[in-house]
């Protein structure tokens, strides 16, 4: 696992973005995994000022989702589905018909969860797959003690997630699903490239748990250390609890330029 510790938020959505457009550009209808929340936005935005800068061509570009409500419209402004197109695809200038995302609407939730895995395979698999991280070491919605081989599945909202999220709904908790679907860890870690976002230091217990604790259960994203090509770039904040850091600092400076992350 490589870790980058950056200056900021807007550093390391810098960071990433550069390393999706290279991708592109490589390999323009690439599959990118995508997440939604405030973490990953600075990534969007710094990625579709280069798209608008003419820097890098995403309109072939593939979408696919982390995770969704269950039973909430797909129209729903507050769908993960209308999110992402908001935030990554409009700006991106991809089209719907160029998205993946599990059906959060299906009467039959498990062969939903099972179909998504199912064209994630079919459309070649991911290629860079973005994560963010709870203070808990959850990633997407793999709750601690998720298992690590997990698939796509149909997960129970915890009351503080809810309360949470509420402010998206009008501060109105009943209005918030109990239910979401998300892929699993074992469905993350099939993808070729883990980039993993961190800022503030209320993720560091998080982050050094993942980098530098046991690949536990407890802390489903330590699973990145299982991973061939994982990155998880944080700010200060998030990096103050890293016994590593000094290393880690050194060895992103000595590193290859075209080597990328």
């Amino acid at each position: 696992m490589e870790v980058v510790i950056v200056p900021d938020a807007k550093s390391g959505g810098e960071l990433i973005a550069e390393a999706m457009a290279q991708l592109l550009r490589r390999k323009p209808d690439a599959l990118l995994g995508v997440a939604t929340g405030s973490t990953p936005l600075p990534i969007y935005q710094a990625l579709t000022a280069k798209v608008r800068a003419g820097a890098v061509d995403a309109s072939r570009a593939r979408i696919a989702q982390l995770d969704e409500y269950v039973g909430l419209p797909a129209e729903h402004p507050e769908s993960y589905r209308s999110v992402l197109r908001r935030e990554v695809l409009e700006p991106l200038g991809v089209g719907m018909s160029s998205f993946i995302g599990p059906d959060g609407t299906a009467e039959d939730v498990q062969g939903a969860c099972e179909a998504y895995d199912a064209a994630l395979a079919n459309a070649g698999g991911v290629d860079l797959q973005l994560l963010g991280i709870g203070t808990d070491g959850h990633i997407g919605f793999n709750e601690p003690c998720s298992s690590l081989a997990s698939r796509t599945r149909i997960k129970t909202l915890t009351e503080q997630t809810r309360v949470d999220n509420a402010r998206f709904f009008d501060g109105d908790i009943s209005q918030v699903p109990h239910h979401v679907i998300t892929q699993g860890i074992g469905t993350i870690l099939e993808a070729r490239h883990l980039v993993l976002l961190a800022t503030g230091e209320g993720k560091a217990d998080a982050v050094a748990a993942t980098v530098e604790g046991p690949v536990a259960a407890v802390c489903p994203a330590s699973a990145l250390q299982l991973h061939p090509h994982a990155t998880v770039v944080v700010d200060e904040g998030a990096a103050s609890k890293l016994k590593l850091a000094d290393y880690f600092r050194h060895t992103f400076a000595n590193k290859p330029e075209w080597q990328g992350i």
